[in-house]
C-alpha cells in the first residue's frame, strides 16, 4: 500500500527565480516583447522538482517584506546595500533588474492559475513563512533555496532538509542535512544560527563580530555552544577561551545582543491554519492558465508542468 504521508516542499521562491533570471537567456521574451526568462525558468525549476521529489503538498513562500522593521531595527545595515535607490511612495523598495521586476505579476498570475500555494505574511520574509510552516508540518520537509540562510532550520530527528541550488542548480541541487553540515562547517546543525550571526554574511548587510571569521566562528560553537554561552564563556576569566578571542566578543556587546532577531527565522508567524499546499492534479483556472500561457508565450513550460503533475497523480 502506497505511504498517505504528506511530503512538503517549501520553495524560498525569490531566490528560485532570481537565479532564473541570471541563468536563462535575456532573450527569452513574450509576443510582445515583455521578458520572461524568468517566469520559464522558475516554471521549469518547479516542473523538475516535482518530477524528482513528487511532494504531496508545495507552497511557493513569498517576501510579503523583504526587508522587515524589526529586522532593520535592530541592525540598520540588514540588506540596505540592496535599498533601491528611487524607492517607491509607498516605501523602501528591493533593487530588482529592470527587466525582472515586470515577470514577478506574471509568476503570481500563473502560480494562482495554476493552483500552486503562495503564500507571504505582511511585516515577514519568506524565510521566516517557511520556517513556520516546517515547524508545523506533519511529514518530511524539503526547503528548496540557494541561500545558506535557511541552514538553520535542518533537523534530522524532524525530516526537515534543505535542497541547496546555489552551488550546483536544481538538477543537482545538495541534500544539506545534518551530516552535510558537519562535514561543510563542523558544526552541529542547531547551532548554526549561532555560527552564521558570529561569521556575519555580507550579501545581507551583516558585519558579525570583528575579527571572527568562518573558521574561528565554527571552532567556538563546537566548544562552548550557542551565543549565550559563547558569551557566558567570555564574560568568564577562567574560561579557556583565548584572550584575543575574548576581547573581540565582549567588544560586540551590542551587535549580539541585537544580531539573534535578525538572523534566526521566524517561527511564529501568525499564518491561516487551513491553508491548502496540496498539489494540483490539474489546473486551478485552465481557460486563465491557457490566457496566460497565450498572451507570454509560455505554452511549452507550462504544458510540461500541467504534464508532469497529472503524472504524479496518476
Amino acid at each position: 500500500m502506497a505511504s498517505t504521508e504528506s511530503r512538503i516542499m517549501l520553495l524560498d521562491t525569490a531566490s528560485l527565480y532570481f537565479r532564473a533570471y541570471f541563468g536563462m537567456p535575456a532573450n527569452l521574451t513574450a509576443p510582445d516583447g515583455t521578458p520572461t526568462n524568468a517566469v520559464r525558468g522558475l516554471l521549469d525549476f518547479i516542473t523538475r522538482l516535482v518530477r524528482d521529489y513528487q511532494p504531496t503538498q508545495l507552497a511557493a513562500c513569498w517576501d510579503d517584506d523583504w526587508r522587515p522593521e524589526f529586522r532593520v531595527a535592530a541592525i540598520p545595515s540588514y540588506k540596505a546595500h540592496r535599498v533601491a535607490e528611487s524607492p517607491s511612495p509607498s516605501g523602501v523598495t528591493e533593487e530588482v533588474p529592470d527587466d525582472l521586476a515586470p515577470q514577478v505579476p506574471i509568476i503570481e498570475d500563473v502560480l494562482a492559475a495554476v493552483g500552486i500555494a503562495r503564500i507571504g505574511a505582511p511585516g515577514f520574509e519568506a524565510d521566516d513563512v517557511i520556517a513556520t510552516l516546517a515547524e508545523r508540518a506533519d511529514g518530511p520537509v524539503r526547503i528548496v533555496t540557494g541561500d545558506r540562510d535557511l541552514f538553520q532550520l535542518v533537523d534530522d530527528d524532524r525530516r526537515i532538509a534543505v535542497l541547496y541550488t546555489a552551488a550546483k542548480g536544481v538538477g543537482r541541487a545538495e541534500l544539506v542535512d545534518e551530516a552535510w553540515l558537519t562535514a561543510r562547517y563542523d558544526i552541529p546543525a542547531r547551532l548554526y544560527g549561532d555560527f552564521a550571526a558570529l561569521r556575519g554574511d555580507p550579501s545581507d548587510g551583516l558585519p558579525g563580530v570583528k575579527g571572527i571569521g568562518e573558521r574561528t566562528a565554527a571552532k567556538l560553537v563546537r566548544e562552548y555552544g550557542d551565543l549565550a554561552a559563547i558569551r557566558a564563556a567570555a564574560a568568564d576569566p577562567d574560561s579557556s577561551m583565548a584572550a584575543g578571542v575574548r576581547t573581540k566578543i565582549n567588544s560586540s556587546t551590542e551587535y549580539l545582543d541585537l544580531v539573534p532577531d535578525v538572523v534566526l527565522a521566524v517561527r511564529t508567524v501568525p499564518l491561516p491554519t487551513d491553508i491548502d499546499m496540496s498539489l494540483p492534479r490539474v489546473p486551478r483556472d485552465e481557460s486563465a492558465l491557457a490566457a496566460l500561457a497565450t498572451r507570454w508565450g509560455l505554452d511549452t513550460v507550462v504544458s510540461r508542468l500541467t504534464a508532469v503533475l497529472a503524472k504524479v497523480h496518476g
